[in-house]
């Protein structure tokens, strides 16, 4: 199938829109699927109107590029997307709560915690090397700490 036979200029900025949903596809992101929309209106209307010069195609996808992102933009602000996950990017928040392995003791200076493969300093009442703690706040890069009764 050539472009003549699904509406030259039309056909190819078909072709820029499908382009353009993949490329939405392969990035992070959510921008180009509006452009590919701005191109898929600029493509039909090339359907309707065969003769429409150059300039007046670029004009078209400029306007319905503004148009197409204007109203993504706000059906973003409308409808956030939820995650299941309220902390899902919040490595601290994660870590509150957590039972933990003291790595170097803790004292009046501080210590250490192995959470996860990492040592994180630690600060909270003193504890000795290999006891088990709780994670209760996070500062900075600095886990304040306290024991688990029982």
């Amino acid at each position: 199938m050539t472009l003549d036979a699904i509406g030259g200029a039309g056909g190819a900025w078909l072709i820029a829109a499908l382009a353009l949903g993949v490329a939405e596809l392969l990035i992070p992101g959510v921008f180009a699927v509006f452009l590919a929309i701005a191109a898929a209106v600029v493509g039909l209307a090339m359907l309707v109107v065969p003769d429409m010069p150059v300039e007046a195609q670029i004009a078209a996808f400029a306007v319905w590029s503004v148009v197409t992102v204007a109203v993504g933009r706000r059906w973003y602000v409308d409808y956030p997307v939820a995650s299941s996950d309220p902390q899902l990017n919040d490595r601290a928040a994660r870590m509150i709560g957590q039972a933990v392995v003291v790595d170097v003791a803790i004292d009046a200076n501080g210590g250490r915690v192995r959470i996860g493969d990492g040592s994180w300093p630690a600060d909270g009442p003193a504890a000795a090397a290999g006891d088990r703690v709780r994670i209760v706040a996070v500062r900075g890069g600095l886990v304040v700490v306290e024991p688990i009764d029982g």
